[in-house]
Protein backbone atom coordinates (compact mmCIF):
# COMPACT_ATOMS: atom_id res chain seq x y z
CA UNK A 1 0.00 0.00 0.00
CA UNK A 2 1.35 3.49 -1.02
CA UNK A 3 1.91 5.72 2.22
CA UNK A 4 2.34 9.54 2.64
CA UNK A 5 5.17 10.34 5.27
CA UNK A 6 3.34 13.67 7.27
CA UNK A 7 5.45 16.29 8.60
CA UNK A 8 5.91 14.68 12.17
CA UNK A 9 7.65 11.53 10.21
CA UNK A 10 5.56 9.53 11.10
CA UNK A 11 4.17 7.14 8.46
CA UNK A 12 0.47 6.75 7.07
CA UNK A 13 -1.82 4.74 4.02
CA UNK A 14 -2.93 7.02 1.94
CA UNK A 15 -6.23 4.99 1.41
CA UNK A 16 -7.83 5.08 5.29
CA UNK A 17 -11.12 5.02 6.31
CA UNK A 18 -13.85 7.76 6.84
CA UNK A 19 -16.45 7.47 9.15
CA UNK A 20 -18.92 10.00 8.41
CA UNK A 21 -22.86 9.02 8.59
CA UNK A 22 -21.57 5.77 9.75
CA UNK A 23 -24.69 3.66 11.09
CA UNK A 24 -25.17 7.14 13.65
CA UNK A 25 -28.68 5.89 13.84
CA UNK A 26 -27.80 2.34 15.31
CA UNK A 27 -28.73 0.22 12.28
CA UNK A 28 -25.79 -1.69 11.05
CA UNK A 29 -23.62 -0.65 13.63
CA UNK A 30 -22.24 -4.83 14.14
CA UNK A 31 -21.90 -4.80 10.25
CA UNK A 32 -20.01 -1.43 10.22
CA UNK A 33 -17.52 -2.08 13.41
CA UNK A 34 -16.93 -5.27 11.61
CA UNK A 35 -15.81 -3.14 8.52
CA UNK A 36 -13.51 -0.97 10.45
CA UNK A 37 -11.99 -4.17 11.53
CA UNK A 38 -11.54 -5.36 8.05
CA UNK A 39 -10.28 -2.41 6.72
CA UNK A 40 -7.70 -2.46 9.34
CA UNK A 41 -6.91 -6.13 8.58
CA UNK A 42 -5.51 -5.43 5.01
CA UNK A 43 -3.44 -2.62 6.17
CA UNK A 44 -6.20 0.93 5.93
CA UNK A 45 -5.08 1.44 9.41
CA UNK A 46 -5.96 5.47 9.33
CA UNK A 47 -9.73 6.02 11.05
CA UNK A 48 -11.28 9.31 10.64
CA UNK A 49 -14.08 10.58 13.22
CA UNK A 50 -14.96 13.70 14.91
CA UNK A 51 -17.25 14.51 17.96
CA UNK A 52 -19.35 16.00 15.45
CA UNK A 53 -20.92 12.85 13.64
CA UNK A 54 -23.27 11.27 15.39
CA UNK A 55 -22.68 13.88 18.33
CA UNK A 56 -19.94 11.44 19.65
CA UNK A 57 -21.79 7.93 18.95
CA UNK A 58 -19.47 7.33 15.77
CA UNK A 59 -16.66 7.75 18.33
CA UNK A 60 -17.77 5.20 20.43
CA UNK A 61 -18.64 2.95 17.56
CA UNK A 62 -15.04 3.64 16.00
CA UNK A 63 -13.71 2.72 19.74
CA UNK A 64 -15.46 -0.38 19.80
CA UNK A 65 -14.13 -1.41 16.66
CA UNK A 66 -10.40 -1.05 17.66
CA UNK A 67 -10.70 -2.56 21.34
CA UNK A 68 -7.25 -4.87 21.54
CA UNK A 69 -5.60 -3.04 18.26
CA UNK A 70 -5.33 0.50 19.53
CA UNK A 71 -1.58 0.31 18.51
CA UNK A 72 -2.41 -1.20 15.03
CA UNK A 73 -4.50 2.57 14.00
CA UNK A 74 -3.23 5.54 13.12
CA UNK A 75 -6.36 6.89 15.34
CA UNK A 76 -8.15 10.91 13.76
CA UNK A 77 -10.49 13.31 15.25
CA UNK A 78 -11.94 16.52 14.84
CA UNK A 79 -13.02 19.45 17.64
CA UNK A 80 -16.22 21.47 16.59
CA UNK A 81 -14.92 25.10 16.49
CA UNK A 82 -17.05 26.24 19.08
CA UNK A 83 -15.49 24.01 21.13
CA UNK A 84 -11.37 25.43 20.04
CA UNK A 85 -10.64 27.37 22.98
CA UNK A 86 -8.39 26.93 25.69
CA UNK A 87 -10.93 25.32 28.14
CA UNK A 88 -13.73 24.09 26.12
CA UNK A 89 -11.06 22.18 23.77
CA UNK A 90 -9.35 20.20 26.92
CA UNK A 91 -12.65 19.32 27.92
CA UNK A 92 -13.63 18.18 24.22
CA UNK A 93 -10.97 16.67 24.19
CA UNK A 94 -11.16 14.44 26.83
CA UNK A 95 -14.88 13.41 25.78
CA UNK A 96 -13.53 12.05 23.16
CA UNK A 97 -10.48 9.79 24.18
CA UNK A 98 -13.54 8.80 26.37
CA UNK A 99 -15.73 7.94 23.80
CA UNK A 100 -12.49 6.44 21.22
CA UNK A 101 -11.55 3.97 24.81
CA UNK A 102 -7.71 5.40 24.32
CA UNK A 103 -5.44 7.56 26.13
CA UNK A 104 -4.12 9.72 22.89
CA UNK A 105 -5.43 10.74 19.94
CA UNK A 106 -2.97 10.48 16.63
CA UNK A 107 -4.08 13.37 15.09
CA UNK A 108 -6.83 16.16 16.49
CA UNK A 109 -8.56 18.59 13.74
CA UNK A 110 -10.08 21.35 13.94
CA UNK A 111 -13.07 20.80 12.05
CA UNK A 112 -13.33 24.08 10.17
CA UNK A 113 -12.79 27.39 10.60
CA UNK A 114 -14.24 29.43 13.32
CA UNK A 115 -14.81 32.43 15.58
CA UNK A 116 -12.10 31.53 18.48
CA UNK A 117 -8.95 32.94 17.89
CA UNK A 118 -6.54 30.62 15.71
CA UNK A 119 -3.47 31.80 17.72
CA UNK A 120 -6.10 30.18 20.58
CA UNK A 121 -6.74 27.08 19.21
CA UNK A 122 -2.89 26.31 18.36
CA UNK A 123 -1.70 26.84 21.75
CA UNK A 124 -4.89 24.68 23.11
CA UNK A 125 -3.50 22.25 20.53
CA UNK A 126 0.29 22.35 21.59
CA UNK A 127 -0.74 22.01 25.02
CA UNK A 128 -2.54 18.64 24.61
CA UNK A 129 0.55 17.52 22.45
CA UNK A 130 2.57 18.04 24.85
CA UNK A 131 0.33 16.41 27.83
CA UNK A 132 0.50 13.18 25.46
CA UNK A 133 -2.94 13.48 24.74
CA UNK A 134 -2.59 14.40 20.95
CA UNK A 135 0.15 13.33 19.20
CA UNK A 136 0.07 15.83 15.93
CA UNK A 137 -2.80 18.69 15.06
CA UNK A 138 -3.77 19.95 11.83
CA UNK A 139 -7.30 21.66 10.16
CA UNK A 140 -9.81 20.70 8.22
CA UNK A 141 -11.88 22.64 5.62
CA UNK A 142 -9.29 25.58 5.13
CA UNK A 143 -8.99 26.88 1.81
CA UNK A 144 -5.47 28.07 0.97
CA UNK A 145 -5.46 31.83 2.36
CA UNK A 146 -6.79 30.92 5.42
CA UNK A 147 -4.12 27.95 5.71
CA UNK A 148 -1.71 30.76 4.89
CA UNK A 149 -3.23 32.61 7.96
CA UNK A 150 -2.41 29.62 10.32
CA UNK A 151 0.72 28.79 9.36
CA UNK A 152 2.09 32.66 9.75
CA UNK A 153 0.95 32.23 13.41
CA UNK A 154 3.09 30.64 15.97
CA UNK A 155 2.48 27.00 16.24
CA UNK A 156 0.81 27.12 12.93
CA UNK A 157 4.02 25.49 11.17
CA UNK A 158 3.01 22.32 13.31
CA UNK A 159 0.04 21.24 11.63
CA UNK A 160 0.69 18.01 9.51
CA UNK A 161 -2.87 18.12 7.55
CA UNK A 162 -5.61 19.98 5.98
CA UNK A 163 -8.82 18.18 5.77
CA UNK A 164 -10.89 19.17 2.78
CA UNK A 165 -13.05 17.59 -0.04
CA UNK A 166 -11.36 16.45 -2.27
CA UNK A 167 -12.48 14.04 -5.42
CA UNK A 168 -12.93 14.16 -9.32
CA UNK A 169 -15.53 16.17 -9.67
CA UNK A 170 -14.20 19.07 -6.84
CA UNK A 171 -10.61 19.96 -8.06
CA UNK A 172 -10.45 23.66 -7.25
CA UNK A 173 -8.16 23.02 -4.45
CA UNK A 174 -5.25 21.96 -7.99
CA UNK A 175 -5.40 25.60 -8.48
CA UNK A 176 -4.12 26.95 -5.49
CA UNK A 177 -4.44 25.08 -2.04
CA UNK A 178 -2.58 21.84 -3.58
CA UNK A 179 0.31 23.53 -5.26
CA UNK A 180 0.79 25.57 -1.94
CA UNK A 181 0.68 22.25 0.01
CA UNK A 182 3.02 20.61 -1.79
CA UNK A 183 5.79 23.35 -2.05
CA UNK A 184 5.40 23.10 2.14
CA UNK A 185 5.56 19.24 2.40
CA UNK A 186 2.09 19.42 3.90
CA UNK A 187 -0.30 16.48 3.15
CA UNK A 188 -3.63 16.75 2.03
CA UNK A 189 -6.25 14.43 3.63
CA UNK A 190 -9.50 13.88 1.25
CA UNK A 191 -12.96 13.46 2.45
CA UNK A 192 -15.29 12.21 0.43
CA UNK A 193 -13.66 11.17 -2.20
CA UNK A 194 -16.19 9.40 -4.53
CA UNK A 195 -18.47 12.80 -3.96
CA UNK A 196 -21.10 10.78 -2.06
CA UNK A 197 -21.92 8.59 -5.57
CA UNK A 198 -22.68 11.40 -7.96
CA UNK A 199 -19.65 10.90 -9.85
CA UNK A 200 -19.91 7.19 -10.87
CA UNK A 201 -22.09 7.49 -12.96
CA UNK A 202 -20.22 9.49 -15.11
CA UNK A 203 -19.46 8.19 -18.80
CA UNK A 204 -15.79 9.05 -19.16
CA UNK A 205 -15.39 7.61 -15.39
CA UNK A 206 -16.97 4.37 -16.89
CA UNK A 207 -15.21 3.79 -20.11
CA UNK A 208 -12.03 4.03 -17.61
CA UNK A 209 -13.27 1.87 -15.33
CA UNK A 210 -14.21 -0.63 -17.99
CA UNK A 211 -10.26 -0.63 -19.65
CA UNK A 212 -9.17 -2.02 -16.23
CA UNK A 213 -12.01 -4.39 -15.47
CA UNK A 214 -13.05 -2.46 -12.21
CA UNK A 215 -15.71 -0.73 -10.71
CA UNK A 216 -15.99 3.24 -11.24
CA UNK A 217 -15.67 3.27 -7.39
CA UNK A 218 -12.04 1.83 -7.93
CA UNK A 219 -11.33 3.82 -10.82
CA UNK A 220 -12.10 7.02 -8.98
CA UNK A 221 -10.47 6.03 -5.74
CA UNK A 222 -7.20 5.07 -7.80
CA UNK A 223 -6.78 8.71 -9.34
CA UNK A 224 -7.06 9.78 -6.31
CA UNK A 225 -4.74 7.86 -4.94
CA UNK A 226 -2.00 8.71 -7.11
CA UNK A 227 -2.07 12.48 -6.38
CA UNK A 228 1.02 13.34 -4.75
CA UNK A 229 0.82 14.40 -1.06
CA UNK A 230 -2.87 12.98 -0.97
CA UNK A 231 -4.66 11.07 1.86
CA UNK A 232 -8.18 9.68 0.33
CA UNK A 233 -10.23 8.63 3.47
CA UNK A 234 -13.51 6.72 2.07
CA UNK A 235 -16.26 5.67 4.14
CA UNK A 236 -17.35 1.85 3.71
CA UNK A 237 -20.02 0.17 6.07
CA UNK A 238 -20.18 -2.99 5.14
CA UNK A 239 -16.66 -5.19 4.01
CA UNK A 240 -17.75 -5.38 0.79
CA UNK A 241 -17.14 -2.02 0.34
CA UNK A 242 -13.81 -2.01 2.27
CA UNK A 243 -12.48 -4.97 0.15
CA UNK A 244 -13.58 -3.19 -3.20
CA UNK A 245 -11.85 0.27 -1.87
CA UNK A 246 -8.86 -1.71 -1.31
CA UNK A 247 -8.29 -3.10 -4.34
CA UNK A 248 -8.17 0.33 -5.85
CA UNK A 249 -4.82 1.02 -3.86
CA UNK A 250 -2.92 -1.83 -5.81
CA UNK A 251 -4.51 0.21 -9.42
CA UNK A 252 -2.04 2.00 -11.52
CA UNK A 253 -4.01 4.78 -14.43
CA UNK A 254 -2.30 5.36 -17.27
CA UNK A 255 -1.68 8.16 -19.29
CA UNK A 256 -4.56 7.83 -21.21
CA UNK A 257 -6.75 7.17 -18.35
CA UNK A 258 -5.49 10.33 -16.69
CA UNK A 259 -6.59 12.46 -19.77
CA UNK A 260 -9.94 10.62 -20.47
CA UNK A 261 -10.50 11.62 -16.39
CA UNK A 262 -9.28 15.12 -17.07
CA UNK A 263 -11.63 15.59 -20.08
CA UNK A 264 -14.82 14.32 -18.17
CA UNK A 265 -13.58 15.88 -14.79
CA UNK A 266 -11.58 18.76 -16.07
CA UNK A 267 -9.36 20.84 -13.58
CA UNK A 268 -9.94 24.68 -12.44
CA UNK A 269 -9.16 27.23 -14.71
CA UNK A 270 -8.68 29.52 -12.34
CA UNK A 271 -9.20 30.03 -8.52
CA UNK A 272 -12.17 28.74 -7.21
CA UNK A 273 -13.87 29.23 -3.89
CA UNK A 274 -13.10 25.59 -1.71
CA UNK A 275 -16.01 22.92 -1.64
CA UNK A 276 -17.38 21.92 1.15
CA UNK A 277 -19.88 19.81 2.65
Amino acid sequence: MKSVVLPSHKQVPALGQGTWQMAENGAGRQQAITALQLGVDLGMTLVDTAEMYGEGAVEELVGEAIVGRRDQVFLVSKVYPHNASRERMVAACARSLKRLRTDRVDLYLLHWPGSVPIDETLETFMRLKDEGKILDYGISNFDARGLQRVWSRPGGAGLVTNQVLYNLSERGIEWDLLPWCRKHSLPLMAYTPLGQGEILGNRGLARVAARHGITPAQAALAWLLQRDGVIAIPKAGNPSHVRENRKAADLELSPEDLRDLDAAFPPPTGPTPLAVL
